[in-house]
């Protein structure tokens, strides 16, 4: 029984905690990582206030916790999409337009995992996330430069200016503010994808069929 009960509390505990951070990335969904404050957070998590500090000590923690659980969710759908794709340039295609999809769909927490500012410092969180969606477009870079399917190159570098064009472009303060149907979307991801995969080597007419197969959503969430 004992050990039973430990279990429940073990889970509530866990339950409670994915409330609050459920809460908090529903705010920032909205109006980005700076809309993320203490009270708003527990009032939507449906907890006190001080509950939220015994889960995250401080604002930063939790939106630190917040901006690497969105990182990883990305990560985990690019990697995804580039696994399923036949041959490495087309699992390079899937990964950026991934990247696009995510970024064109859900802006605010896009800007917030890299670069939003905000009151406290989570540029360490922000710069570790970068590094990381950096790093996946890297390895699908290598992997198409070794199969001989693009020019030798930096590929850190590449990959590197490729997450800040699609930043720039689709997030960044000098981004359009018109991503609100799914023709729009679909058009900028695939406008996106096509200058990346141009910019690493891949020619125009092999770049414009990679597009065409990079598994996009059959729909997506309007630019937030």
């Amino acid at each position: 029984m004992v050990y039973r009960r430990t279990q429940q509390v073990m889970k509530r505990l866990a339950a409670r905690r994915r409330a609050i951070l459920t809460a908090a990335r529903d705010i920032a969904s909205t109006g980005g990582m700076a809309a993320v404050q203490i009270a708003p957070v527990a009032l939507r998590a449906d907890v006190a206030a001080g509950t939220v500090y015994r889960y995250f000590p401080s604002k930063a923690d939790l939106i630190s916790e917040l901006i690497a659980e969105i990182a990883q969710d990305e990560l985990t759908a690019i990697r995804g999409a580039a696994d399923a794709a036949p041959g490495p340039s087309s699992a390079l295609a899937a990964a950026i337009a991934t990247v696009a999809v995510h970024m064109v769909s859900h802006r605010k927490l896009a800007w917030g995992i890299l670069a939003e500012p905000v009151d406290v410092d989570v540029s360490a969180t922000q710069l570790a996330s970068r590094r990381e969606i950096a790093g996946e477009i890297e390895a699908r870079i290598i992997a198409a430069v070794s199969a001989g399917h693009l020019p030798q190159q930096d590929t850190s570098l590449a990959a590197t200016a490729l997450l800040g064009a699609l930043h720039e472009a689709l997030v960044g303060p000098l981004a359009p503010d018109n991503f609100d149907d799914q023709a729009t979307l679909r058009d900028v991801v695939q406008t996106a994808t096509l200058l990346a995969l141009r910019a690493v080597g891949v020619t125009d007419a092999r770049a414009r069929g990679l597009v065409v197969q990079a598994a996009l959503p059959a729909s997506m969430p309007a630019g937030e």
